[in-house]
């Protein structure tokens, strides 16, 4: 069922609701959370398919706020409220707000959606695209235990981990590392299964994915090894080879959907790997709620910290400078590196 509002308020659309709670035979509440998506009106429509298809497994109450551009500064002095109120079928297993903003409220968006919460239960904030350089201090970003962004989506994917970095606060997350959980999975899996000690890595995939970027990361943060980072055709992540005292581990995905898995001494294994639609990217980050204190060592750790395997003459990488390293920058990256090499390698410590 869909309810259309033009030119309304906030009361009148908890009103549309509780009439189409009634209307479909569904007046009592059993959502669990509400999900704030915060997008154009170019990706609304992937956004709230995503969001409603997560629903299935989280039941929630689902506000999709779309910031209109006014043309003329006529209309951007009028200031509006449309909305769309959809129950029953048309909103998964919960309830779908659709706000479409005009003119001064644009700025004020908070204030729209403040009132539309429910009550005693958690909010997530999610930007498909376009997201604000500090989540957390976003009045949207604000009102929200976690707050869900997408580097993939960003301009400059790769700047924008160091923007996530220096703005982080517990409760950020970024979907760029939620794709890399089958992996980190799979790594620490094989790493359980031999007695050895990790000596380097070398992590491939295609340029300018902020996947490859954190789960080199993550690797060179948790064995405390040298960790390459090359590139592919893609899709994604293509690659990892391990170098190990007992010989090499190599999990590679060339397809993007089966993987093959090689341990020294062991049968080649094929193992799924493939890659997730947004729906269930967003399904894993709504089953917890509390700071992930792994994304955060990862993040911390730096993209600037891996070794760049890039082909000589390639393009460098958006966020970093084309100019030659100045003495002082190449002295304390030597001074850096000997340190890393003395911590003693981790095995298991991926599996954290």
């Amino acid at each position: 069922m869909k309810i259309d509002l033009t030119d309304t308020t906030s009361s009148k659309i908890n009103k549309a609701l509780v009439q189409g709670r009634r209307a479909v035979g569904t007046p009592a509440v059993g959502m669990v959370l509400t999900l704030v998506v915060v997008t154009d009106e170019e990706n609304a429509y992937d956004a709230l398919k995503a969001a409603n298809d997560a629903s299935r497994e989280h039941p929630s109450r689902t506000l999709v706020v779309i910031k209109r551009v006014s043309r003329s500064p006529r209309d951007r002095a009028q200031t509006r409220l449309d909305a769309e109120v959809r129950v029953g079928a048309d909103a998964g297993n919960g309830e779908t707000v659709v706000l479409r903003l005009y003119g001064e409220v644009t700025d004020h968006a908070q204030s729209v959606v403040l009132p539309l919460l429910l009550p005693d239960a958690p909010v997530v904030v999610w930007w498909p695209v376009n997201a604000p350089l500090d989540p957390a201090k976003d009045p949207l970003g604000a009102l929200a235990q976690r707050r869900v962004t997408d580097s993939y989506a960003a301009e400059r994917p790769i700047h924008e981990l160091t923007a996530r970095s220096e703005a982080y606060t517990p409760g950020d997350t970024d979907l760029a590392w939620t794709r890399i959980t089958p992996w980190r999975s799979m790594l620490a899996a094989a790493l359980d299964q031999v007695v050895c000690d990790v000596t380097s890595v070398e992590v491939e995939g295609e340029e300018f994915n902020p996947s490859v970027e954190l789960l080199g990361m993550w690797l060179a943060d948790r064995l405390s090894v040298p960790v390459r980072r090359s590139l592919s055709s893609g899709p994604g992540l293509t690659a990892v080879r391990m170098e190990t005292s007992s010989g090499p581990i190599v999990l590679d995905r060339a397809d993007g959907s089966l993987a093959n898995l090689a341990i020294h001494g062991q049968p080649d294994r094929a193992v799924a790997l493939k890659r997730r639609d947004t729906a269930e990217l967003i399904a894993e980050e709504l089953r917890r709620l509390d700071p992930d204190d792994t994304y955060e060592a990862t993040l911390r750790f730096g993209v600037d910290r891996l070794d760049d395997g890039e082909a000589e003459g390639a393009s460098p990488r958006p966020g970093t400078s084309d100019a030659a390293p100045s003495a002082a920058s190449t002295a304390e990256k030597k001074a850096a590196a000997p340190a890393v090499a003395r911590k003693a390698p981790a095995r298991k410590a991926a599996a954290k």
